[in-house]
């Protein structure tokens, strides 16, 4: 069996998306996503320049020793692009595998380990109120994990509040990035009034999220972890920027709230010494920017060993062939924590037909052979890339700040 072409395919039914197509001899393609919010064309570029005439030829079967080759094969080693590209080229092999085994994904990673993927989704609103009501909507839909996000008073514009509830989206379209204010003291004082004021009215029987979005020093990370603690929450997500790890450490002397890291990081020596050392509870890395399913599956097996739990990133800057392998992924990983569902416009849905379902609080990733999701190019084609960019932070006196 042999690789006999590939190509990338480039779409934005209501933001942009990368896809790899792989096709074999044998008559069977398969599909990976290798999508970089804001940075689509680089990934793109990569694939086509570097990437595909490096396939051609080789045993689609092989798929470790392919992953080895392109990790092992350039000097300039990880990154976002080079592990996207990696992640998307692995994707699609398993797919192909998967199909060619005439089974689910999850089938071949080892089975089933539970019945259904928890999932959580996204409440935010303006103030306190509009929260609530978004709260109670998604417990209506049967969400049994809700991450609640609110915007603050005193800041025009505050993350994970803008464009849409059900389809949000955080990228602006145009050339270059918007910047937007950030003022952490009213951040500090206003959040934990936020879920007095969400347990007060759902009281515990919903499990809440929370994600700080690297905004925090950690002293000021620590402060907020003590002053939600009576609130019980899953987790609050990246309350510091993981650069320096150690830096973890002075969050935990303080609180006992858990910590899920990890959507940014793209290798399992990002994570390392934050699994090793136990600073973290969740471990977010993604399918997509992790390297694929073969380098997570590492990264989860590493882990398992410190109890450290799953938590994989889930945002719509992930194409539902992300969703589909990480689905597949969770189905199977025994040290599994809860997975992020954002859900897809329809005329996303619509370009990526996907057997994956939710029902009751959890998704299941169907029993298609192969991931489970396929791509309509006809109607991609109808969707020209956009240039969009996530926004810029920056404090009251200029200063630039982390987004």
């Amino acid at each position: 069996m042999k690789i006999t072409g590939a190509k990338v395919i480039v779409t934005c039914p209501g933001r942009n998306f990368v896809t790899l197509k792989i096709e074999t001899d044998q008559g069977i393609s398969g599909i990976g996503d290798a999508t970089i919010n804001g940075r689509e064309l680089a990934a793109a570029t990569y694939l086509a320049e570097h990437v595909i005439p490096a396939l051609i030829g080789r045993d689609p079967r092989q798929s470790e020793d392919i992953w080895q080759y392109l990790y092992r094969g350039v000097y300039w080693r990880r990154g976002s692009v080079t592990m996207t590209c990696i992640a998307a080229v692995d994707m699609a092999l398993w797919d192909i595998k998967a199909k060619l085994a005439g089974m689910p994904l999850y089938q071949l990673l080892g089975g089933a380990s539970r019945t259904g993927v928890l999932v959580y989704g996204h409440a935010n609103g303006r103030d306190t109120a509009e929260v609530i009501d978004e709260i109670a909507r998604y417990q209506a839909m049967g969400y049994r994990a809700i991450r609640a996000q609110s915007g603050v008073p005193g800041l025009e514009e505050v993350y994970g509040v803008g464009k849409g509830k059900l389809f949000y989206e955080p990228a602006d379209r145009g050339a270059v990035a918007k910047e937007a204010l950030w003022s952490t003291p009213e951040y500090l004082d206003h959040t934990p009034v936020l879920f007095d004021k969400l347990r007060e009215k759902f009281g515990f029987g919903v499990e809440l999220l929370h994600d700080v979005h690297h905004r925090l020093t950690p002293i000021e990370a620590a402060r907020l972890g003590k002053s939600l603690e009576p609130y019980r929450l899953f987790w609050i997500e990246d309350p510091t920027p993981a650069e320096n790890q150690e830096s973890l450490r002075l969050i935990r002397q303080h609180t006992v709230t858990p910590i899920a890291i990890g959507e940014v990081f793209d290798s399992i020596h990002d994570s390392h010494q934050l699994i090793k050392e136990q600073l973290i509870d969740y471990i977010r890395s993604t399918v997509l920017h992790a390297g694929g399913i073969t380098h997570l599956r590492r990264i989860a097996d590493l882990a398992a060993l410190y109890h450290v739990r799953t938590g994989c990133h889930g945002a719509t800057d992930l194409s539902p062939i992300t969703m589909g392998c990480a689905l597949h992924f969770d189905l199977w990983v025994p040290n599994f924590g809860i997975q992020e569902y954002m859900r897809h416009s329809p005329e996303t849905d619509a370009v990526f037909p996907h057997a994956y379902s939710f029902d009751t609080g959890y998704l299941h990733p169907g029993e298609t052979p192969g991931h489970g999701v396929e791509i309509d190019e006809t109607l991609a084609a109808r969707y020209p890339y956009q240039a969009a960019y996530l926004p810029v932070a920056r404090l009251r006196d200029g200063t630039m700040w982390n987004w």
